[in-house]
């Protein structure tokens, strides 16, 4: 028996897969498109055929999937469901609350546990295993979960029970959609008056309203060039999207997300959908680059 499974290898679960594995950890991977775990069996994991299978192979099941829809499709068909009893499903995606809660009481109904632990970083972070991981349930489930989770990232913390770290999750999200939309506005509007970049940033860099991102992104923005992403412009819509609707519950409105929404979309609409978050940018009204 493996130690952990990871349901989900896409642009994520893949190096946290491989990084679980290179610690020692004896990893079973799946994937809804099989293709996408072949490397991962080439260096040594053993890849299940069926989320079934995976669910079976390991008393610890990581879940790296797109979102709330691909989560119930892939865990609680028939035969998914029935492998669930005495299993800790560990749900490392972005999904909402109201969702995590929800999925929480199905599988405790199935015989098993769920545990949300999302992460903050991306592919870099997870190679070098430094995410920040936001864990939503018990101390005592986290104490178990402790072999896991620290060989994903030195900062694992308690954040509450279950949907508190989901919570967290979506306002670190949005924080990304806004910080990069404000920065991309800043940044068309000083090209549209002839400040060059440089000294934008010159003035920016040591004031307080710096973040290190804008230096990030800054080159991609000024280049167009947004291949290769580290979180595609499709996947922070939806998460902005999921906030927008948590802050309707939560009794706030979602005014800033919302603009957010309406830059994302007019950069999807210019074809950018799956392109590097930093496209935002071209969805902001202003004179060709």
């Amino acid at each position: 028996m493996s130690d952990v499974s990871l349901l989900g290898t896409g642009l994520l679960g893949a190096p946290i897969a491989l990084r679980l594995a290179s610690t020692g950890l004896e990893v079973t991977v799946w994937n809804r498109t099989a293709s996408k775990s072949e490397e991962l069996g080439e260096a040594g994991l053993a890849v299940a055929e069926t989320a079934a299978g995976a669910l079976l192979a390991s008393p610890v099941a990581i879940l790296m999937l797109a979102d709330g829809p691909a989560i119930r499709e892939v865990l609680f068909s028939p035969e998914a469901l029935a492998a669930l009893a005495g299993r800790t499903v560990v749900q490392m995606g972005t999904i909402g609350p109201d969702e995590s809660r929800l999925f929480a009481a199905e599988v405790a109904a199935a015989g098993g546990e769920w545990v949300e632990a999302p992460v903050l970083g991306s592919i870099p972070q997870a190679d070098s295993g430094t995410l920040q991981v936001m864990v939503g349930g018990t101390a005592e489930q986290l104490g178990r979960l402790e072999p896991v989770l620290s060989a994903l990232g030195r900062d694992v913390r308690l954040v509450g029970p279950v949907g508190s770290a989901a919570a967290l999750k979506l306002a670190l999200n949005q924080l990304i959609g806004s910080l990069t939309a404000a920065f991309a506005t800043s940044l068309a509007f000083v090209r549209a008056e002839g400040i060059p970049p440089e000294l934008f940033m010159e003035v920016l860099r040591p004031s307080a309203l710096y973040a290190p991102t804008f230096d990030k992104k800054l080159g991609r923005m000024l280049e167009g060039e947004y291949s290769n992403p580290t979180f595609p412009l499709r996947l922070l819509r939806k998460d902005v999207e999921l906030f927008r609707r948590a802050a309707l519950g939560a009794g706030l409105s979602p005014r800033v997300a919302e603009g957010v929404l309406d830059v994302v979309d007019a950069a999807i609409g210019r074809g950018h959908a799956d392109a590097d978050y930093s496209a935002l940018a071209e969805g902001i009204p202003g004179p060709a680059r």
